[in-house]
């Protein structure tokens, strides 16, 4: 009789692996706020970093390839009037940052090709409706320019950021909002708040469809939404241990476990495309008699998301001597395929270190692992605005990692340098009269027959950009067979029901 010791997952030898320190991000002035946020905010393009500056609010935004040492006369996005409090990159355009603060505004902004020359004062848009400080943004899933923003005034505000407009104000909360996600097509919000208390609410209405008690504790509570409608949480128990817990989508419990017994915030990042959910703990920044002090958390614990009990799966920890001061996630679309990474890291040390992160599976073959990569989320929205709050919802548009992992093959191939080849040409001795007129033609032909071929081949980069643009073609064109399926089953619909009343 043989049975399983061990749990069979693809994803139990997951480990992390910190970059060289000339591989990362220095001598940054990370901002000394004690408000319960990551800081941090990055995208395929860029690395953005809120950091402590005088008179005003300011965060730093790096193109990803500017590793080193930052001057400390970097160019900063410094249009605030007070402190910084929390910064996210829009999901459906790489160019364009939202940022909330203690002046009581929400400001997004648009950030130049190729990153930042100079300070960056004037945003695209700037959204004012709160009354105390804004210490959460969330940007819609799947509908273009819709950002959900949270304040100190107990208030949730639901934005055409297009426009400039409020579409939905939410006003059913008794005390502060300290975390807000969509679900997957952004039909449904879910909070926490400073009452301890776990809200779903209808994001078009501000209709609050259940409300629930999720950790006995008095320290803030995290909360997500997982891909299937469960709903995982982050909090500490009465005695002050931390806990994480997985609901059902009606707040009923399925399992709560303890954590430690640390007095950090945990984060929890979740990966839809593997059920991975990653819980990061935050230092805290205390002030005592006159001394700054730093105490939390230096490890990255991850977990595996199933049907099967206990439903939360230890995978493994990640384990660093230096606490993590914010931390930022990878969007999947930005990782590195070709390594088998699933997850990356921006890891903010309290000295001013941004510390890169790569989570990877383990794997022999350097073909594209189809099981670890499913289609993933793109970058084009499946909705506007004005769709998202008529009614309409949809599923993130998806998009193969596939295109990336051969358009990296592709570059390292056409990096690659070639030795010429000596016996490519024969050696012609010279000739005398017409033949060797006629030769020298012929050798003058040649040479420019090989110069137009040469200007006229493609580059690394033409490539690039042609493979770039059918991949999007091709999303784009999922999206039209969708709405036209969509509008030919109305037409049908209306038409049954207007033969129905001719007869």
């Amino acid at each position: 009789m043989s049975f399983r010791v061990v749990r069979q997952s693809k994803f139990r030898h997951v480990f992390g692996q910190a970059l060289k320190r000339d591989q990362c991000y220095d001598n940054i002035r990370i901002t000394k706020s004690s408000w319960d946020s990551t800081f941090c905010s990055v995208n395929p393009k860029y690395l953005a970093i809120i950091t402590e500056a005088a008179g005003g609010g300011a965060f730093l935004v790096l193109t990803l390839d500017k590793i080193g040492r930052v001057d400390r006369d970097a160019p900063l996005v410094a249009g605030h009037k007070a402190a910084v409090l929390d910064i996210h990159f829009c999901p459906h355009n790489d160019d364009v940052i939202a940022s909330g603060s203690e002046d009581c505004t929400v400001k997004v902004w648009q950030i130049p090709e190729g990153g930042l020359r100079e300070n960056l004062t004037e945003p695209v848009v700037n959204l004012v409706a709160h009354q105390r400080r804004v210490g959460l943004i969330v940007w819609h899933p799947t509908a273009q320019n819709v950002l959900l923003s949270a304040g100190s005034d107990n208030k949730i505000f639901i934005w055409n950021v297009g426009l400039g407009e409020v579409l939905v104000e939410i006003d059913s909360f008794p005390d502060i909002p300290l975390s807000a996600c969509w679900n997957r097509n952004g039909s449904r919000i879910i909070t926490s708040c400073k009452d301890k208390k776990i809200r779903i609410i209808n994001p078009r209405t501000g209709d609050v469809i259940k409300t629930s008690f999720a950790h006995e504790g008095s320290k803030p509570v995290q909360v997500i939404y997982l891909k299937d409608g469960k709903i995982f949480t982050t909090g500490f128990s009465r005695m002050s241990e931390r806990q994480y817990a997985l609901w059902d989508e009606n707040m009923n419990n399925i399992v709560i476990n303890e954590i430690d017994s640390s007095n950090g915030v945990i984060f929890p990042f979740y990966d839809p495309d593997t059920s991975i959910v990653y819980l990061c703990g935050k230092n805290i920044y205390a002030r005592v008699c006159l001394l700054f002090i730093f105490q939390g958390d230096s490890v990255i614990r991850y977990f595996e998301i199933t049907e099967e009990s206990p439903f939360v799966h230890f995978l493994n920890v990640y384990q660093s001597s230096q606490p993590q001061r914010g931390i930022g996630w990878m969007p999947k679309r930005g990782l590195d395929v070709s390594t088998c990474e699933i997850a990356r890291f921006y890891k903010l040390h309290q000295a001013g270190l941004c510390e890169v992160i790569p989570m990877t599976v383990p794997r022999k073959s350097e073909l594209f692992q189809v099981d670890l990569y499913p289609d993933t989320a793109s970058d084009i929205p499946a909705l506007t605005a004005e769709e998202w709050f008529e009614g309409k919802d949809a599923d993130p548009v998806l998009m193969s990692l596939k295109e990336c992992h051969q358009n990296s093959q592709l570059s390292a191939a056409n990096k690659a340098a070639k030795k010429p080849n000596i016996l490519a040409k024969a050696i012609k001795k010279p000739l005398s009269g017409s033949s060797a007129t006629s030769v020298g033609s012929r050798s003058q032909a040649d040479t420019n027959s090989s110069s137009v071929t040469q200007e006229n081949a493609p580059t690394a980069a033409n490539i690039q950009n042609i493979l770039d643009d059918i991949r999007k073609l091709k999303i784009i064109v999922k999206g039209h067979e969708r709405r036209i399926k969509s509008l030919e089953d109305k037409v049908q619909f209306y038409e049954g029901q207007k033969n129905d009343s001719h007869i």
